[in-house]
C-alpha cells in the first residue's frame, strides 16, 4: 500500500513532522516558546523530533519565531541536513521587528546549512521532492507555502498565510493533493512595531483555509496554527476554529481532522 512507508504528525502550532521510507523532513519545527510565553496556552503541547539527530532536511515558511527555531534545529537535524528559507525581511527597525531573533539566532548557529529558496523552486532531499509555492504573510514578511511529494501522496503546508489570489496558480501546477496543512485562527493583533493597530485578521478564517482547500483540491484538511496562542487584546484567536472549519469543508466535500500535537497518522 502506498502509505505503509508515509505517516505525518503535528508537532504543535504549525510544526509538522513527516516520515518516509525512514527518513524525516520537518516543518516549521519549534522548541522554544520563550519569546512569546505571555501569549501562550501552556495546555498545548509542543512534541519534539522523533529522532534527535536524524531529520533529513527541515522547511521554513517565513522567520518568526514561533515558526523558526535554529536551536531545536541543530538538534533534531542530521549533520549537514539543508534547511530551506525564504528571503530575509529588508527594512527599518519595526519592518525587521518579527524576524530579527530567528535571523540572529540562524547567525549563531552557524553550523545550520540554511539556503534561501525563491517562489516556484523544487529541490529533492532522499525520498522527498520539494517544491515551494507562494504565500502572503499578515504582517508583511516574506513567507513560502512548501508542497511535498512522498510516499506517493502530495502534501501541502501553508504556515500562517493570509487567504489570496494565487490558490488557482498552485491547483494548476501542483494539485490535487492527498493532504493540506492550513491555519485557521484568523487572530487580529495589536503588536507594538505594528502600529496603528488594524481589526483586520493576520491569518486565513477557517472558512478561508476551507475555501482554500477546494480551490486546491485537497481530499483531506489537517487544521494547523490555532489553540496555542490567545491573549487579548495582543493577541485575539477567532473562535470555535476548528469546528467551523469542519462545517465549511463538509460543504465542499472535504474531510477535515483535527489530530492531537504528537500522535502519528496516515491516509488512505
Amino acid at each position: 500500500m502506498k502509505n505503509s512507508l508515509l505517516r505525518m504528525r503535528r508537532l504543535g502550532w504549525a510544526g509538522v513532522e513527516i516520515e518516509c521510507e525512514g527518513e524525516l523532513l520537518l516543518i516549521d519545527y519549534i522548541q522554544d516558546t520563550s519569546l512569546y510565553q505571555p501569549l501562550e496556552n501552556p495546555d498545548e503541547p509542543f512534541p519534539s523530533s522523533s529522532r534527535p539527530g536524524c531529520a533529513s532536511v527541515a522547511l521554513l515558511t517565513h522567520l518568526h519565531a514561533d515558526h523558526a527555531d535554529p536551536a531545536a534545529l541543530m538538534i533534531a537535524l542530521r549533520k549537514g541536513a539543508p534547511v530551506y528559507r525564504p528571503e530575509p525581511t529588508t527594512g527599518t527597525a519595526a519592518d525587521l521587528a518579527l524576524t530579527s531573533y530567528a535571523e540572529k539566532r540562524f547567525i549563531e548557529y552557524s553550523a545550520i546549512a540554511t539556503e534561501i529558496i525563491g517562489e516556484w523552486e523544487e529541490r529533492s532531499v532522499g525520498p522527498f521532492r520539494i517544491f515551494t509555492a507562494p504565500a502572503m504573510d499578515g504582517f508583511g514578511d516574506p513567507q513560502l507555502s512548501w508542497i511535498i511529494e512522498c510516499g506517493g501522496q502530495r502534501i501541502f503546508h501553508a504556515g500562517d498565510t493570509m487567504f489570496h489570489g494565487l490558490w488557482w496558480r498552485i491547483a494548476h501546477k501542483f494539485g490535487p493533493f492527498d493532504i493540506a496543512f492550513l491555519p485557521i485562527n484568523a487572530p487580529v493583533v495589536d503588536f507594538p512595531p505594528l502600529q496603528p493597530a488594524t481589526k483586520m485578521e493576520a491569518v486565513m478564517n477557517p472558512e478561508e483555509a476551507a475555501t482554500a482547500a477546494h480551490i486546491l483540491q485537497v481530499r483531506m484538511v489537517v487544521p494547523i496554527h490555532y489553540g496555542s496562542l490567545h491573549k487579548p487584546p495582543a493577541y485575539i484567536e477567532t473562535p470555535d476554529a476548528v469546528k467551523r472549519l469542519g462545517e465549511q469543508a463538509s460543504i465542499f466535500g472535504v474531510q477535515s481532522i483535527a489530530y492531537p500535537a504528537g500522535e502519528w497518522f496516515t491516509i488512505n
